[in-house]
């Protein structure tokens, strides 16, 4: 199976595990008073994790319709 993607794209497949990871990352570590990290964290989880999904279908969508 072969997949083209574009740099835009790439671009944002990275940001948006950036995010997850940074999001999952404050979760766990004792930085900053834990009210404040558990929000900041979960927002940051809950973000990458949906704007993942969108790029996902489109890539999905894409390395399928090539036919080979």
């Amino acid at each position: 199976m072969k997949t083209e993607i574009s740099l835009p794209e790439l671009g944002l497949v990275a940001i948006t595990r950036a995010m997850l990871g940074a999001g999952i990352a404050l979760v766990m570590a004792d930085r900053l008073p834990q009210p404040k990290r558990k929000a900041v964290g979960w927002t940051l989880t809950a973000v990458g994790a949906l704007t993942t999904i969108p790029l996902l279908l489109d890539v999905f969508e894409n390395s399928h319709g090539s036919g080979s």
